[in-house]
C-alpha cells in the first residue's frame, strides 16, 4: 500500500480535544456526591502521618488485638506497622460481611468462557471454610506457603482467602506462566502445597495445565499436596498419595473453620514481580498494612459505594492489581465485582462492552495496553451497547497518554466520568499517585499528585528535588502497604530500594531512608507528575534527556497510530539515537511518509534532537501478561544482545516478528 485511509473522525477529535497541560475538573455532579469533596485530608495526613494512617486501619478493619506501635522504624528500612495487633484478612473480606447480614450480596459477578455464575459472600463463607479445612487436613498450617496456580475463577479467590484464613502466605503463579517458572518459584518459596485446575480456557480452547506442570513437580520433595480443581475436563494424571481434586476433598471436609488470628506484620503472600527488568524479584507484603493501604485506596481512589457500585478490574490475580483491585480491596469493602475470564476480543471484540452493559458496571479500572487496543480496533464495538451505567474510569499499568485519555474519556466514559490514572507497583502494595476524583482536575498523560499519607518526590543524581525535568522518582518515608523484604534475599531488598541515596541519609539530608522506585518521573509548576517508565527506559541523546513516554505520546498522538514503544539505541556519537517500535490501526500501512509525519510531531513536541532516527513497523509489541511494555527487550533486540529472562512474556512467538521487522526495515 502506498497511501492510507483518513482516521475515522471521532478518532481526529479526540487527537485534538485533549492536550498536555490541560486541567479538566470533576464533573459538578460527581464533586457533590463524592465521598472525599475538598483537600482538607492531605493537610491532615501531613500534620500527622502516623497518626491519619492508624485512624484509617482503626476505621478500615476489625482487630483482634490492638496495636501498641503505630510504625517502628528502628530496624530501618525493615519498617514494621502496626506492631502488636492481631487480625485475619479473611475475616475482614468475608465474615464480618456476612456476620452483618449482607451473606446474600453478590461478592462476583463471574463470566467465565463456557458459562457465568454469581458468587455472594455467603458462598465464599462456605468455601473458605471447607477449603481451609482440606489445607488443615493435610498438614499445612501457619506460615506455610501455598503456591496457587488458578485461572481466573472464584475459586482463585477462595483459595487466597482459605490460605489468609489459617496464615498460611500464598504465592499466586499466572496460570499462563510456563512449567519451568511454576517450579522456580515452587522451589524458591519452598511450598507446602500447589493448588492448581485441569486446564484452562483459551480463546475457547481447552489447554492442558495439571498435565503440563506433573514432570516439572514430580521430584519436589517438600510438595506434598496438590488440589486439582475440575474446571476445561481436560484429562490430567493425579499422583496417588499427593493429589486430590477439589470437589472429592470438599465433600469431606468439615464445614467450620476459625479464623487464626495473626500478627498484623504475618506476611499475607509473596508475589514475584512482572518480569519487565531482567531480574524478576519475589516481594513480601504483611496483612495489617497491606490492607490498611488497599482498603483505602479501593474506597477513596474509585469513590466506591458498596451498596450501590458494581466494580470491575479487569486484572488477573496473577499480578499484584490482580491482588489488590480484584480481591482484598473489593472484599474488605464488601463490594460486587466483575471477574472475566478470557480475552478481551474472545468471543468478539465487543464482548468488555457487553459485560460493562450486562452487569451494569459502574468502576472500571484496566490497562492502558487494552485501552490502545481498542481505539485501534474501533469505537463501533463499545458503540453497539449501553455504557450509560459508568461513573468513574481507572488506568494502571504504563503511562495513559493524552490520545488514550481523550478516546477513554469520550468513546468509553461518554465525557462524564472523571478518569483516575494510577501510579504504583507490585513493591507499593497500593496505589500511590492519581488524582483524588472528587478533589483534583486531571491532566491527560499525567498520573496526578502523591495520596494523602504518602511523600513522593522527584530527584537528581544527588538527592537534591528537581521540577520541570525528568529525574529519579523516590519515596521519602514509608507507608503502611509497602514490601516487607524479598524473599530470602534482605541484602537485595536493601541494595536495591534503600541503597541508592544511603549516603545522603547518613549525611542527614532525608529525614528517613528514601525508597528509590526505579522509574524516572517529571514534576511541572502544578505539583502533577509524569511517568516517564523505568529509569533504563530514559534516552540520552547528545546530552539531553527524554522519558520514553515523552516520545510515544508524540508518535500515539498521530491519529493512524494504534500503541508504540520508544527506546534509545547505542549510538557512537550521540549516545543514543531514539527508534520507535509502531503498531497502526488496522488497514494502515507504514511508509516514508507516515514515518516523516511521525518524526515531524516528535520534533514539534520535543525539539528536532527528538526526531527518531528509525520507525519500525510492527504488528504487536512484547507485553507481560500485567500489560507492561517490556522495552528493555526492544533494546536487546535492537542492539544484539541476549533476552535474558522472557518467562513474563504474554506471547513469546511477539519476539521473532519483532526480529525479523528489525532487520528487514532499515534505518
Amino acid at each position: 500500500m502506498t497511501g492510507r485511509p483518513a482516521p475515522p473522525a471521532t478518532a481526529v477529535a479526540v487527537d485534538t480535544l485533549f492536550e498536555v497541560d490541560q486541567l479538566l475538573e470533576p464533573p459538578r455532579a460527581f464533586r457533590e456526591q463524592a465521598k472525599i469533596s475538598d483537600d482538607s485530608v492531605y493537610d491532615e495526613a501531613e500534620r500527622d502521618f502516623r497518626g491519619w494512617w492508624a485512624r484509617q486501619a482503626e476505621k478500615l478493619l476489625d482487630w483482634v488485638e490492638p496495636w501498641h506501635t503505630v510504625l517502628d522504624d528502628t530496624d530501618a528500612p525493615f519498617y514494621r506497622w502496626f506492631v502488636g495487633g492481631k487480625l485475619n484478612a479473611c475475616y475482614n473480606c468475608v465474615d464480618r460481611h456476612v456476620a452483618a447480614g449482607r451473606g446474600e450480596r453478590v461478592a462476583f459477578h463471574w463470566r467465565g468462557e463456557k458459562e457465568t455464575r454469581e458468587v455472594t459472600y455467603a458462598d465464599l463463607y462456605r468455601d473458605t471454610q471447607r477449603l481451609a479445612n482440606v489445607l488443615k487436613a493435610r498438614g499445612i498450617g501457619k506460615g506455610d506457603v501455598v503456591a496457587i496456580h488458578l485461572p481466573l475463577v472464584p475459586e482463585a479467590a477462595v483459595a487466597m482467602l482459605a490460605c489468609a484464613r489459617i496464615g498460611a502466605p500464598h504465592n499466586v503463579v499466572f496460570a499462563g506462566f510456563s512449567p519451568h517458572a511454576l517450579r522456580e518459584q515452587l522451589v524458591f518459596s519452598e511450598a507446602r502445597a500447589v493448588i492448581t485446575a485441569d486446564g484452562v480456557w483459551r480463546d475457547g480452547r481447552a489447554v492442558p495445565l495439571k498435565a503440563r506442570i506433573n514432570e516439572h513437580i514430580a521430584d519436589l520433595d517438600g510438595l506434598r499436596t496438590v488440589v486439582v480443581l475440575r474446571h476445561t475436563g481436560t484429562p490430567a494424571e493425579m499422583c496417588e498419595g499427593r493429589d486430590i481434586w477439589w470437589d472429592e476433598a470438599f465433600a469431606t471436609a468439615p464445614p467450620d473453620c476459625p479464623c487464626e488470628p495473626l500478627d498484623a506484620e504475618h506476611p499475607l503472600f509473596t508475589l514475584y514481580t512482572s518480569g519487565s527488568t531482567a531480574k524478576p524479584k519475589v516481594v513480601v507484603h504483611s496483612t495489617g498494612g497491606y490492607l490498611t493501604g488497599v482498603g483505602w485506596t479501593t474506597q477513596n481512589v474509585f469513590d466506591l459505594r458498596p451498596d450501590r457500585d458494581v466494580f470491575w478490574c479487569t486484572a488477573d490475580v496473577g499480578w499484584v492489581t490482580g491482588h489488590s483491585y480484584v480481591i482484598y480491596g473489593p472484599l474488605l469493602s464488601g463490594a460486587t465485582s466483575v471477574m472475566f475470564e478470557g480475552s478481551p476480543d474472545h468471543p468478539h471484540r465487543g464482548v468488555w462492552w457487553e459485560t460493562v452493559e450486562r452487569y451494569r458496571v459502574t468502576i472500571l479500572y484496566t490497562a492502558p495496553t487494552a485501552i490502545n487496543a481498542f481505539l485501534g480496533w474501533g469505537e463501533e464495538h463499545p458503540s453497539r451497547h449501553d455504557l450509560s451505567s459508568l461513573r468513574l474510569l481507572g488506568s494502571v499499568g504504563e503511562p495513559l497518554t493524552p490520545k488514550a485519555w481523550g478516546w477513554y474519556h469520550t468513546v468509553i466514559g461518554g465525557s462524564r466520568c472523571p478518569i483516575v490514572d494510577t501510579w504504583w507497583q507490585t513493591e507499593t502494595g497500593c496505589i500511590m499517585i492519581t488524582t483524588l476524583p472528587g478533589v483534583m482536575a486531571s491532566k491527560p498523560g499525567s498520573a496526578g499528585r502523591p495520596l494523602p499519607g504518602i511523600h513522593v518526590d522527584v530527584v537528581d543524581e544527588e538527592g537534591d528535588p528537581v521540577r520541570g525535568e525528568y529525574g529519579y522518582l523516590v519515596i521519602k518515608r514509608p507507608w503502611p502497604a509497602m514490601l516487607r523484604n524479598l524473599h530470602k534475599q534482605g541484602d537485595r531488598y536493601r541494595q536495591t530500594y534503600f541503597g541508592r541515596f544511603e549516603e545522603q541519609t547518613y549525611l542527614g539530608r532525608f529525614e528517613e531512608r528514601t525508597y528509590y522506585v526505579g522509574d524516572s518521573a517529571l514534576v511541572d509548576e502544578d505539583g502533577y507528575f509524569w511517568i516517564g517508565g523505568r529509569v533504563d527506559d530514559v534516552i540520552n541523546v547528545g546530552g539531553r534527556r527524554f522519558a520514553a513516554s515523552q516520545v510515544e505520546s508524540a508518535i500515539a498522538s498521530h491519529p493512524g497510530v494504534a500503541e508504540c514503544a520508544a527506546i534509545g539505541q547505542r549510538h557512537e556519537t550521540t549516545g543514543h539515537a531514539i527508534c520507535g517500535f509502531v503498531v497502526l490501526r488496522q488497514s494502515l500501512a507504514g511508509g516514508p511518509e507516515l514515518e516523516r509525519q511521525l518524526g515531524d510531531r516528535v520534533a514539534e513536541r520535543l525539539g528536532e534532537t527528538a526526531r527518531p532516527a528509525r520507525i519500525v513497523w510492527t504488528a504487536s509489541l512484547p507485553k507481560t501478561r500485567s500489560g507492561k511494555i517490556m522495552r528493555r527487550l526492544l533494546r536487546d533486540i535492537a542492539e544484539g544482545r541476549d533476552l535474558g529472562d522472557v518467562s513474563a512474556l504474554r506471547d513469546p512467538d511477539v519476539i521473532d516478528e519483532l526480529e525479523q521487522a528489525f532487520s528487514e526495515q532499515p534505518a
